[in-house]
């Protein structure tokens, strides 16, 4: 047994094929894949929503990395302005009425990761994460266009608002109460944005317009 193998052996819990056999691991595998599955195990405490937009990963990757542009796929941000923090940005999130989130962008080119570091109320904290990365599609599907992926975690704010004394009134809905929609409208607006993307791509248009404001640059 080599160093690193007995060193693994003193781990609880792992499931290998040194310790398992080939059998085993494919039954234990048979019994973790199920035809249905309950929306909370799924869902519950990670969302992950992915596409295939047919548009080129650089174009793709430069339109996320500007953030003003989520003025036009999401469903309700709107309206963002520069606060006098650099960087930080605060619009309206008309998911609710007088409601402002604020949004820093963190923006990778060589890996192409876009994270948006978002909260509603107020910019001391950014909590709601959002992360997205666009992988060139011939990559893993030997095409062309991209591929994008979203993933947002949820943060115990979710369940339990930080600051309910910044919301505009008392009967405010809390941004987690529409966790469980996260997928589906999460998913709405990803295929918003494949389709602006893929619009302007056979168009011919520029893909990210020049703006007369940017979240980031």
């Amino acid at each position: 047994m080599s160093e690193e193998s007995s060193t693994l052996a003193d781990i609880p819990g792992l499931v290998r094929i040194e310790n398992a056999g080939k059998e085993e691991l494919t039954a234990h595998c048979m019994e973790l894949t199920h035809a249905v599955y309950p929306h909370h195990q799924v869902y519950g405490q990670y969302c992950t929503i992915h596409e295939y937009v047919d548009c080129p990963a650089e174009q793709a990757y430069d339109y996320l990395r500007q953030g003003h542009h989520l003025e036009e796929w999401t469903c309700s941000l709107r309206d963002f302005a520069p606060t006098g923090t650099p960087g930080l940005w605060v619009g309206h999130d008309r998911l609710e009425d007088d409601t402002r989130i604020y949004c820093k962008v963190l923006a990778n080119p060589e890996a192409m990761t876009v994270d948006y570091h978002c909260s509603w109320d107020q910019g001391e904290k950014l909590w709601m994460i959002y992360l997205m990365r666009v992988v060139p599609a011939r990559l893993v599907l030997d095409k062309p266009g991209s591929v994008i992926t979203w993933t947002n975690c949820r943060h115990p704010y979710y369940d339990d608002n930080p600051h309910p004394d910044l919301a505009p009134r008392p009967d405010r809905p809390w941004v987690g109460d529409y966790w469980d929609l996260f997928y589906a409208g999460h998913t709405v607006e990803m295929h918003n944005l494949k389709a602006i993307l893929e619009h302007r791509h056979r168009g011919g248009l520029p893909g990210s317009p020049a703006p007369a404001r940017a979240v980031a640059q």
